[in-house]
């Protein structure tokens, strides 16, 4: 397989450079991008990019439905929301994302092409920041000993950039339908709408943030979404690094205030996230134009090894926002609701020569 990426719309071939700088986005050239939750910065610089759908160049046979394992049982995730509402009493936190990953072995590593899989979620689950990136370790010296292969259907925009205009939309709230939205979401949706605020504040014109969208309701195969925008005017002078540092990780799979709610994680959750609650997106450096969503909905590949075998898991993450007015098991009936069906879409199979055809 060689390296490939289509995001955006966009079709991205012959990869050039890569590199773990987030300043290069703002050189030259069309960049795929992807940063972990803990901070791995992966910019892919690609020389044939162009505007067509895209193509499935390999083969995905998904795990058995059933063999999916969580990094957090039930018990042990709701009795991590019970410690978040403790937190939240004691006054350590007013917000904090509770996540875990769920995997499954692939059963055949040659048939595990993320082109294929994201071809499948185009159909079975459309979003507006769909696609892929597939980077083998062999295709750059500084890739990860696996590569990066990404399969996303986010719906959730981190970060857009257009010349100095950039606006963040982050998502808190979730249900089955809007009667499911409670006020509890409302709340916990304006207090991360206030931190996107602070977070993009440092890198802004002063004056310039706004909120031009509060509390909208979105919907999305099988569930709705309440987002807000908060927007502002790039310093000048200031780049993609300097939001980085600024606004990473995401506010909405974080928590407020966000120092207190990583720490929170790192306590808490057992594994760490990779991709997931990350940034994956493009840039284009030459017209200083960019879209990065949050790493949410999305599948990522990993190599495992037993004394026998080594072997190829696919992996997923799921999580909801705790508050103090969460009930532990409303918040685990989230976790499933945002996965089922994308894990079930996963566990299907595509075959090469059909543009999102599943069976």
């Amino acid at each position: 397989m060689t390296a490939a990426a289509h995001l955006g719309g966009l079709e991205a071939a012959e990869l050039v450079d890569v590199t773990n700088d987030p300043a290069a986005l703002d050189s030259s050239g069309w960049w795929a991008v992807v940063v972990t939750f803990e901070g791995m910065v992966t910019c892919a610089r690609f020389a044939n990019v162009r505007a067509r759908a895209a193509t499935v160049q390999g083969r995905w046979l998904g795990p058995p439905a059933g063999s999916w394992t969580s990094s957090m049982a039930q018990p042990m995730y709701t009795g991590s929301v019970d410690t978040v509402r403790e937190l939240i009493a004691r006054g350590d936190v007013y917000q904090a994302n509770v996540c875990r990953l769920l995997q499954a072995r692939l059963p055949d590593p040659e048939q595990a092409d993320v082109s294929a899989l994201a071809s499948v979620l185009s159909v079975g689950n459309p979003a507006p920041y769909s696609g892929f990136i597939r980077l083998p370790a062999a295709a750059h010296p500084l890739l990860p000993p696996g590569g990066v292969h990404i399969a996303t259907a986010s719906p959730e925009q981190f970060i857009r950039r257009d010349g100095d205009y950039i606006e963040s939309s982050p998502i808190k709230g979730t249900g089955r339908t809007a009667a499911d939205l409670l006020p509890k979401d409302e709340a916990e949706n304006i207090m991360i709408v206030d931190l996107v605020r602070n977070d993009l504040s440092p890198v802004c014109q002063v004056g310039s943030v706004e909120v031009p969208s509060l509390l909208r309701i979105e919907e999305h195969p099988g569930l709705v979404h309440l987002v807000s925008t908060v927007s502002g005017r790039l310093i000048p002078g200031l780049g993609w690094a300097d939001m980085f540092a600024s606004a990473f990780p995401p506010g909405s799979v974080t928590g407020a205030p966000k120092s207190s709610a990583l720490r929170i994680i790192r306590e808490l959750e057992p594994v760490d996230r990779g991709p997931y609650c990350g940034a994956i997106g493009w840039v284009d450096a030459d017209r200083k134009v960019g879209e990065l969503a949050v790493g949410i909905r999305t599948f990522w590949l990993a190599g495992a090894a037993t004394r026998r075998d080594r072997h190829l898991l696919v992996r997923f993450g799921t999580g909801a926002g705790i508050t103090w007015g969460s009930d532990p098991e409303r918040e685990w009936d989230e976790t499933e609701l945002k996965a089922s069906r994308l894990v079930g879409l996963a566990s299907r199979t595509v075959d090469r020569p059909a543009m999102g055809s599943v069976r």
